[in-house]
C-alpha cells in the first residue's frame, strides 16, 4: 500500500473546509486507500496551528475537533521519529524539513503538500512531492483502474 506523508497544511485545511480536497484526502486515508506516515513533530505542528485564536474564531474549530483529529492521526497513522538529517534541504523555510525527515524515516512513497517551498522541490531523495489535488486525482485514477 502507498505510504504517504501529509503536510501539516493538509490536516489543518481538512478541518477548515470539511468538504474540500484536503478533507477528501483524509477520507481516502480513513477508507484505507493509503497508509499515513507521520511524526510527532507534524502532529504537534497540526495541533498548534489549529489552536491559533484567529483560526478558531474564523472557522469555529472546537477543542473536541482538534483532539479528535490528533487522536486519529496518532492512533491510525504510522508515527515515525522524523529525525533524519535533511539539513538545508529547504533553505527558504527550514521548518518544512520536518516533512522531509518524516518521509525519509517512514520510507514514504510520496509527500502531499500545499506548501510552495516543498512543491517547488518536486521530489526529495526520489520521493515525489505532489499537490493535494494531484494526489486526489491519482487516487481516483487508481481506483477506477482497479474497478475496470
Amino acid at each position: 500500500m502507498l505510504r504517504v506523508v501529509l503536510d501539516t497544511n493538509v490536516f489543518v485545511s481538512s478541518l477548515l473546509v470539511k468538504v474540500g480536497v484536503p478533507a477528501q484526502v483524509l477520507a481516502a486515508w480513513r477508507a484505507g486507500r493509503f497508509t499515513l506516515v507521520t511524526s510527532n513533530a507534524i502532529i504537534a505542528e497540526t495541533r498548534s496551528a489549529l489552536g491559533y485564536s484567529r483560526i478558531r474564531r474564523k472557522y469555529a474549530i472546537t477543542d473536541e475537533e482538534i483532539d479528535r483529529l490528533v487522536s486519529l492521526i496518532e492512533q491510525d497513522g504510522l508515527v515515525v521519529p522524523g529525525d533524519a538529517d535533511v539539513s538545508n534541504a529547504v533553505p527558504a523555510d527550514p521548518a518544512d524539513e520536518r516533512i522531509l525527515a518524516c518521509a525519509l524515516d517512514g520510507e514514504a512513497d510520496l509527500i502531499v503538500s500545499g506548501d510552495p517551498h516543498l512543491l517547488d522541490l518536486g521530489e526529495y531523495q526520489n520521493i515525489p512531492i505532489q499537490s493535494v489535488r494531484r494526489f486526489l486525482a491519482r487516487l481516483e485514477t487508481e481506483e477506477s483502474g482497479w474497478a475496470g
